[in-house]
């Protein structure tokens, strides 16, 4: 096996060995410095001896042993340690239990949102620190202590059930992160998106009866849909009203929309099958029908009352009665300047909506307000670039 096909091979099944070690021992911290290393046993052994039959269950056993060789050094937890060394192996379990396992011990509600996305990345997503921390805007070293911290924390913890909605919303999170990154010279970051669906898809299949784990599922797979269209060939970014609708994924939309049909007739539904529905609407051939997107986003203001949705509220009533209700309606809200983010999306919509009024002056001034608070690159350019185009040239001297 190639060098790049062996290391996919360890990255894919990295998070399944440790779903496992956890499942049977606990110990965080301990059973991923196991894991990691059965990972460096397997890249020296098996290029030469070629890959075993069974590359999970190898890891797990060689994993296990480490992990009991590491308990024993345990002097505090002795009797702990004996019991679990003498006990028979665990049976390596089905991916979807072991990684599911991992997922909500990632997503235990004693950590903090930062650090359940972080664990989730880095022990269920195969992501590197190095690429935890860019996706989180942070160094490193800042990253490394973090998790450290958390897989400490974690080090007592017994898995609990009962945390789906936890996880549900660290995926929506990581998802977000990845269809518009936060910061950066791209306006996305596709890997992480794609890891989120994959880490929703278990979920969902894990979790058949949870309605709300299949609005998530469908929400992604809709929204990411459309981002062949999101940017140019040049890597402008390109609205939504002007997006190309046939590079839209037809496929995803289908798979979305048949999951969300599955589901939307349920009482009581809440805010991630409130947004696929907006997704799904979106998505419909023909004009967008924004009245219908207006009263979901109201709806999805009484479930989940947060800035952004007060702001896309605005935006599709807007859309669908015009600037002028829009701007009355965003004045209405209350302070939105609290954190960064939020300021810098709530000019940005002012902008839009001055500049739809002819205001074009004060239009310009806030898109690039708007610009100096954003770290992405693409989006600063976008909101750079309908400034300039509301700017007057200055004119030349005369003839």
């Amino acid at each position: 096996m190639s060098t790049p096909a062996l290391e996919h091979l360890l990255r894919s099944e990295a998070p399944q060995v440790l779903g496992a070690l956890v499942r049977r021992f606990g110990h965080f911290d301990l059973a991923e410095d196991a894991v990691q290393e059965a990972l460096l046993a397997a890249s020296r052994k098996w290029p030469a001896d070629g890959v075993p039959a069974d590359p999970r269950g190898w890891l797990i056993r060689v994993g296990y042993r480490r992990l009991v060789d590491l308990l024993r050094a345990d002097q505090a937890r002795r009797r702990r340690e004996y019991e679990a060394a003498t006990a028979p192996p665990a049976a390596p379990g089905s991916a979807v239990d072991d990684s599911l396992t991992l997922l909500l011990l990632c997503c235990h509600p004693s950590l903090e949102p930062t650090a359940q996305v972080a664990l989730t990345l880095r022990a269920v997503g195969g992501l590197t620190t190095a690429e935890v921390a860019h996706a989180s805007g942070l160094s490193e070293n800042t990253m490394s202590a973090r998790i450290s911290r958390a897989k400490k924390h974690l080090r007592s913890t017994s898995f609990v059930k009962g945390r789906v909605e936890a996880v549900r919303q660290v995926l929506y999170l990581i998802f977000n992160e990845g269809y518009t990154a936060s910061r950066g010279d791209r306006l996305d970051r596709v890997d992480l998106a794609h890891e989120a669906i994959r880490l929703t898809r278990m979920l969902h299949q894990a979790e058949r009866g949870e309605l709300e784990t299949t609005g998530l599922l469908a929400l992604m797979l809709l929204t990411e849909a459309r981002r062949p269209a999101r940017t140019g060939e040049d890597g402008r970014l390109v609205p939504l009203e002007e997006q190309d609708r046939e590079r839209w994924d037809q496929a995803l939309i289908r798979e979305g929309t048949e999951l969300l049909d599955a589901v939307w007739a349920e009482p009581d539904a809440g805010p991630y099958r409130i947004q696929a529905a907006i997704a799904a609407v979106h998505a419909a051939p023909g004009d967008t029908d924004w009245p219908q997107i207006a009263a979901l986003y109201q709806g999805l203001e009484a479930v989940m009352p947060t800035a952004p949705v007060r702001l896309s509220r605005v935006v599709a009533v807007a859309q669908a009665y015009g600037p002028g209700q829009g701007l009355a309606l965003l004045d209405e809200q209350p302070d939105l300047a609290h954190e960064p983010l939020t300021r810098q999306r709530e000019q940005a919509v002012r902008a839009h909506l001055l500049e739809r009024t002819g205001a074009h002056d004060e239009a310009a001034r806030l898109y690039r307000a708007a610009a100096g608070l954003t770290a992405n690159t693409v989006e600063r350019r976008y909101l750079l670039g309908r400034a300039d185009r509301l700017t007057p040239k200055p004119s030349g001297p005369p003839g």
